[in-house]
Parts: structure tokens; C-alpha cells; sequence
């Protein structure tokens, strides 16, 4: 007589996935292979995923890739190797593209929000002072502050209300006038005749006006039409509606002559 191996065929009655051992003459036990569970005539395999994250992080997902494996990813907005994982703050970097002078602040997972500081004004990407500082910023109305700064004119860093017309840097640089008028001591009444006080009068505001008076002393008059606004027939608005503290800018494309 032979002993019967029970393992012989159809791998004794075990699973697929699981290893027939015999034991005693005619009788046998399975296990279930490595990356496994069960009793042996059933295996299914083990999720790792579905005790304790799989080892990953709190803030990273659980990926089964094969019986009892899996990888771990950060979620987003962390970053790491999945089993430890680390806020991103969006703020870190480049201020979280919210305006140098603004304050930038993290709201929850890739949310930020963008505060202006105080003394400005904006939406939080684009802050602005007062309209003195912004003359300087913008490089089409930084020689209109020189002007300024040069004859110690600072009517307009105070609290305002102002409205202020400036010359394109390049007319102010071009213009042969200019230096006539800073020759017989002039220059300082011509930059006043580009300011109204008393008032931030936008874009808009102005299409509805025909006359405004200047800190100058005269009035500067108004026209719109063909979609442009022109001021004394003469000088064009081409960029408008800069926004200050303490009023708004609007540059044009001529030299107001009192």
C-alpha cells in the first residue's frame, strides 16, 4: 500500500492562491499564499490600504497595486513620499502671487486669500498708495513725479480727494517746451493746472462733465466723443481709472497749457 497524496490533484481542493500541504497519509492543509487571507479554500487578497491608511500619511491616499502592496501619494496641495506628507502653503512662494504689498493669507487646501496692506488699496493682486507713490511705480507717469519732486510740489500726497491728468513720460521728455517753462520758473504752475482737487473723478465721471477747475486756478475743458475723451480739444485720455488712496490717475497724450 501507498500513501494517498492529497495534494495531487486539483491542488487538493485548495485555492488557486493558496499552497496544498499534506500532512498525514490521505489528508492535507492549505495556506493561503503571501499577499493573501482566507482559510485556504478561499483567499482573496489583502488590502493593505484598508488598515491604518496602509502606513501612508493622514493627507495621502492608499493605492492597492498588487496582494498586500500599495503605494502612498500625497494629496494635493502636500507634498512628500506619501508616508509623511507636508502642507504646502501657497503664501511661501512669490507671496502666493498676491501684490508686494498686500498681505497673503492660507484658507484651506490651494486657496489663499490676497488682502491689501494697510495705506492701499486694491484687490489684493494689484495694490496701489497714494498717487504720488504710483506716479513713480509706472514708468508712464514716473516723469511727471520728478517734475514734481524736483519743484517740491506735494499738494497730492496729502489726504485729497485728487483727480490728476498726467503727460506720457515720452511727451514730457520730448517736449522743448518743458524746458522754457522751467527756465522762467513756470514749470510748477503748468503741473498744478494737471490737478483738481476735491474730487476722484473716474473715467466715467468725466464723461458727464464739461468743465473742471485746476489747483492751478483754471478750468480745463471736457469733451467726449468717437468714444475718446479729450481734453481742452487738445490732449487725449489713453490709459485710465489708476486707482490710489487718495484719488485716481489718468494719462494722456498731450501737455495741458494753462
Amino acid at each position: 500500500c501507498s500513501a494517498i497524496d492529497a495534494c495531487k490533484s486539483s491542488n487538493g481542493g485548495c485555492s488557486a492562491k493558496a499552497e496544498c500541504r499534506r500532512t498525514t497519509p490521505g489528508n492535507r492543509a492549505c495556506v493561503c499564499s503571501a499577499g493573501y487571507t482566507g482559510d485556504g479554500i478561499v483567499c482573496i487578497e489583502i488590502n493593505p490600504c484598508l488598515v491604518n491608511n496602509g502606513g501612508c500619511d493622514r493627507n495621502a491616499e492608499c493605492t492597492q497595486t498588487g496582494p498586500n502592496q500599495a503605494v502612498c501619494n500625497c494629496l494635493k496641495g502636500y507634498s512628500g513620499d506619501g508616508k509623511t506628507c507636508t502642507y504646502i502653503s501657497l503664501c511661501l512662494q512669490n507671496n502666493g502671487g498676491c501684490s508686494e504689498f498686500a498681505i497673503c493669507n492660507d484658507t484651506e487646501l490651494t486657496e489663499r486669500t490676497c488682502t491689501c496692506k494697510t495705506n492701499y488699496t486694491g484687490d489684493g493682486f494689484q495694490c496701489r498708495g497714494n498717487i504720488f507713490q504710483e506716479l513713480l511705480r509706472n514708468s508712464n507717469t514716473s516723469r511727471f513725479y520728478f517734475h514734481l519732486e524736483a519743484l517740491s510740489i506735494r499738494d497730492i500726497s496729502g489726504p485729497g480727494p485728487f483727480t490728476l491728468f498726467v503727460p506720457r513720460t515720452d511727451i514730457l521728455n520730448s517736449d522743448p517746451r518743458v524746458k522754457d517753462w522751467i527756465a522762467k520758473g513756470v514749470m510748477a504752475q503748468v503741473l498744478r493746472y494737471h490737478v483738481v482737487g476735491c474730487a476722484s473723478l473716474l473715467y466715467k465721471d468725466l464723461t458727464a462733465i464739461t468743465n473742471i477747475t485746476s489747483l492751478q486756478g483754471e478750468q480745463i475743458h471736457i469733451s467726449y466723443s468717437q468714444n475718446s475723451l479729450v481734453l481742452n480739444n487738445k490732449a487725449e485720455i489713453i490709459l485710465s481709472d489708476a486707482v490710489g488712496t487718495n484719488g485716481v490717475i489718468h494719462v494722456i497724450n498731450q501737455i495741458l497749457v494753462p
